[in-house]
């Protein structure tokens, strides 16, 4: 097993002086490979569950283990040292850097990881429909491109987990279909887990393993649940 999970919970203050629970999953787990798509309204906690998994949020109880260690008990540095190696995130706000071409910012991925790799940064962003590209930066690029050089940076390290915060949600169609195909292709090839957030149907068609959070997480079924920003 991948990635398990037991008893999370994560809360939020609110300006009343209440307590928002967020997130309040008993278990999930995802095997080495599997592919599931999450799904759920806005506001539910799907990022706030995809940013515990990698460890950029801490939670207030309970346990994640990824490949063999425990995200919530390590300190900021291994989360950081075990995110670089372990988890490809594909942002819903992109955070490419803007000071740098769309090449450098792959590349700059992969040095907090196995080490820069040109010809696999070139190749991703070949696949990704940028190869004549490489050297522009995000300002140079419509936000459709931007999501793309996200994808590829995402999977630059060849991470044994993808995150995916809608990846295909500032794309046209067809670009959101090449993306998704990618992505997935990308995640078999090298047996990594995906974790997909989406709204879009055509996209959650896609899945065998589709999960609703309101399923697995009893904060998210119930009337006041919401999402805190982080």
């Amino acid at each position: 097993m991948l990635l398990s999970i037991e008893n999370l919970r994560k809360c939020y203050g609110t300006p009343d002086g209440s307590v928002l629970t967020v997130i309040d999953v008993p278990a999930f787990s995802l095997d080495a490979g599997q592919q599931v798509a999450l799904c759920g309204t806005s506001g539910s906690g799907k990022t706030t569950f995809l940013n515990l998994i990698a460890g950029i949020l801490l939670p207030d109880e309970g346990r994640i283990e990824l490949d063999g260690c425990s995200v919530s008990e390590t300190s900021e540095a291994g989360r950081d040292r075990l995110r670089a190696r372990t988890i490809g995130y594909i942002f819903q706000t992109f955070n490419l850097l803007q000071g740098y071409t769309c090449i450098e910012n792959v590349l700059l991925g992969m040095s907090f990881g196995p080490g820069a790799d040109r010809r696999w940064a070139s190749e991703l962003l070949e696949r990704v429909g940028l190869g004549r590209r490489l050297d522009h930066f995000p300002r140079q690029l419509s936000t459709g491109q931007q999501q793309r050089v996200a994808v590829a940076r995402a999977l630059a390290n060849r991470p044994k987990l993808v995150l995916a915060d809608e990846p295909t949600g500032n794309l046209d169609p067809a670009s959101a279909a090449e993306s998704l195909g990618l992505v997935r292709e990308t995640c078999r090839e090298n047996g990594a887990a995906l974790l997909l957030v989406s709204h879009d149907r055509k996209v959650l068609g896609q899945f065998d393993n589709v999960r609703d959070l309101a399923d697995i997480n009893r904060a998210a079924a119930g009337p006041s649940a919401g999402e805190a920003k982080p």
